[in-house]
Order: structure tokens, then C-alpha cells, then sequence
């Protein structure tokens, strides 16, 4: 293989080269966490927010990066997929189980995401996210789940794959 050219570099993202083929890593971590929230009144709990590259709100499963603030450096997956999902949702689970870990995009990133499913789930706060995430938090009964995501789509809005393969692997 051939040696690793850095492009461009920000807080945020650098731009590598090897050989031929460009691709993104972030500086601080190579993984990122999804959940899949479900309620004990059968709702999953989805997250809808403004994201800027695809110029639409998205509705998604609750998600963030390993170890991206200092604070939460050496943080475990399952410890940021928990917390995580307390700031974004505003619930904290009694059980959060691994349900595959995955490429985000194996031909632009080298991201790997794992997914969680959370359940047990106790409502401490009204969720939101952290300053400037501006997130909505969405109570979807899992029976009249497509409806609403197409919905959703006649809106406007995105639908997010990463709920469809939670549900998938949760067997919902």
C-alpha cells in the first residue's frame, strides 16, 4: 500500500491520499455510536435535525462521535452510546446492547459506527442535544412507523438508514 498523503486538515476532519483514492478520517476518533431507543409503550425515539451537507432536516436515530472532546476521551462505546442518547433524548436506558459494528461509508471514510439498541428507557429531561444542536425528539409508535416516515419524506425530510438497519437487527 502505498504511503498516506494528508490534503487539508481542520479541528474536525482531515483529507488523506493514498495512491489514488482520497478519503476522510476524523483526528480524534475512528468511531462513532448509534442507538435505537425503544420505549416500553412500544415508540422508538428518533431525532430530526438540520444537517448542513445534504441542505435538509434528517430524521435519525440518536448518534454521536467516540472520544471527539476532551472530556469524554477514553470514554467506552457503550458509556458514549448512554450518554449520548440521555443529551439527545433526554432518557437514560437500563440495558444497552451491541448490534453490529459497520462502515459508515467504507469508500470515503474509515468511520465505524456501532449500533445500539437501548430499552428500559426512563425519561429524566426533554432531550435537545448540547449547545447549538438544535435537535427535535420524535415519539414514533413502531406500528405506524412507515406511515410517518412517509410522512416525514412528503415534508421534505430525510430518513436516515441507519434506523431501518437497527430495526432490522433488533427484529422489530
Amino acid at each position: 500500500m502505498s504511503e498516506i498523503e494528508t490534503l487539508f486538515e481542520t479541528r474536525w476532519l482531515r483529507l488523506h491520499r493514498i495512491g489514488r483514492w482520497d478519503f476522510v478520517r476524523r483526528p480524534h476518533s475512528n468511531s462513532c455510536v448509534g442507538i435505537l431507543p425503544i420505549t416500553p409503550d412500544g415508540e422508538i425515539v428518533l431525532v430530526e435535525q438540520f444537517r448542513i451537507p445534504v441542505g435538509a432536516n434528517v430524521i435519525e436515530i440518536p448518534a454521536g462521535i467516540v472520544g471527539d472532546e476532551d472530556e469524554h476521551r477514553g470514554e467506552s462505546l457503550e458509556e458514549t452510546a448512554a450518554r449520548e442518547l440521555l443529551e439527545e433524548t433526554g432518557y437514560r436506558a437500563a440495558t444497552i446492547t451491541r448490534l453490529i459494528d459497520t462502515p459508515t461509508s467504507a469508500g470515503m471514510t474509515s468511520e465505524i459506527i456501532h449500533l445500539f439498541l437501548a430499552t428500559g428507557l426512563v425519561r429524566e429531561h426533554q432531550g435537545g442535544g448540547v449547545s447549538g444542536e438544535n435537535i427535535t425528539v420524535h415519539h414514533v409508535p413502531l406500528a405506524g412507523l412507515r406511515e410517518w416516515f412517509a410522512a416525514q419524506e412528503a415534508a421534505g425530510k430525510i430518513i436516515d438508514f441507519k434506523i431501518h438497519a437497527c430495526l432490522w437487527l433488533a427484529g422489530k
